[in-house]
C-alpha cells in the first residue's frame, strides 16, 4: 500500500494515472446505456482496463480506476454506490498488480500464462464485486446476493475474453519505453509479501462466500451477529493484505 502514496512524488506515476483515468472513462461512458441493475451497473468491456493498467503501471493503474469509475459516475449515474465503486475500482486494478508480482509470468500465449492471468482476473473480479457489494449492502442499497454475482461474472468475462489480448499488444511496448511501474519505482516501493497475498486470497474468497451464503443475523450460542460484521472483518484482511 505504501506505494500507492508514494508514486505521488513520481512525475511519471501521475502521468499514467491521467492517462489509466482518462482511457478507463472514455471506454466506460458509450456503454452506460446498457444498463444491467439500472443505477448500478452496465455492461462492462472496459473491465479489462483496471487488470490490465494495473499490471502495467501498478499503483497508477489503481488510481486511475478509481478516478476514472468516479468520472463516469459523475457524468452518467453519481450515487452513495459511488463510494464503494471508487474504492472497489481501486482495489480491482491493485489485486491485480499485487498477485501478478507473484507469479512472474512472461506474456506470451502459453497455457501457464492464460492460467495465471485467469486466476489473478478471477480474484480481482471477486474483490470489487465483494467490496461494492458489501458497501452497498452496509448503505442498504442492494441486497449483496442481487448485485455482487453480476458485477464478478460480468467483468470477470470482459478479462477473459479482452485482458490477454491487450496484454500481448501492450505489454512489450510498455516495457520497451520504460514504463512499467517495477521500472519506474524504487524497489523499496515494489516488494512483494507472500503474506500480503495470502491474506488477500483470504478475505477476497472467504468474504465473498461467506456474505453471500451466510443469514443476514447469525445465531452463536447467545449471540447474534450481522451479516455485515463479517463483511468487515474480510474487508479489514484485504485492507491489511495489500500493506504488505
Amino acid at each position: 500500500m505504501k506505494e500507492t502514496i508514494t508514486m505521488w512524488k513520481n512525475t511519471r506515476m501521475v502521468v499514467l494515472t491521467a492517462i489509466s483515468a482518462a482511457v478507463y472513462t472514455s471506454i466506460l461512458i458509450p456503454f452506460k446505456g446498457f444498463q444491467i441493475v439500472p443505477g448500478f451497473t452496465e455492461v462492462r468491456p472496459a473491465a479489462s482496463i483496471p487488470v490490465t493498467f494495473g499490471i502495467l503501471f501498478g499503483p497508477a493503474g489503481a488510481w486511475g480506476s478509481a478516478i476514472g469509475n468516479l468520472i463516469g459516475d459523475l457524468i452518467a449515474m453519481l450515487s452513495l454506490a459511488s463510494i464503494p465503486g471508487f474504492i472497489g475500482n481501486f482495489f480491482f486494478a491493485l489485486v491485480a498488480y499485487k498477485l501478478w508480482r507473484h507469479f512472474k509470468l512472461k506474456v506470451n500465449w502459453s497455457r501457464k500464462f492464460f492460467l495465471m492471468l485467469s486466476f489473478i482476473s478471477l480474484f480481482s473480479s471477486l474483490a470489487v464485486s465483494f467490496i461494492i457489494g458489501a458497501g452497498g449492502m452496509m448503505l442498504g442499497l442492494f441486497p449483496f446476493k442481487v448485485l455482487a454475482p453480476i458485477i464478478a461474472i460480468n467483468n470477470f468475462l470482459a478479462n477473459l475474453l479482452i485482458t490477454p489480448f491487450l496484454l500481448q499488444v501492450l505489454y512489450p511496448r510498455v516495457e520497451k519505453w520504460g514504463l512499467l511501474w517495477e521500472e519506474v519505482m524504487e524497489e523499496s516501493e515494489r516488494r512483494a509479501s507472500l503474506i500480503g497475498a495470502f491474506l488477500l486470497i483470504t478475505g477476497i474468497g472467504g468474504g465473498w462466500f461467506l456474505t453471500f451464503y451466510l443469514p443476514d443475523i447469525i445465531n452463536i450460542y447467545s449471540f447474534a451477529i450481522n451479516k455485515s460484521a463479517v463483511s468487515i472483518i474480510f474487508l479489514l484482511t484485504i485492507f491489511i493484505g495489500s500493506m504488505f
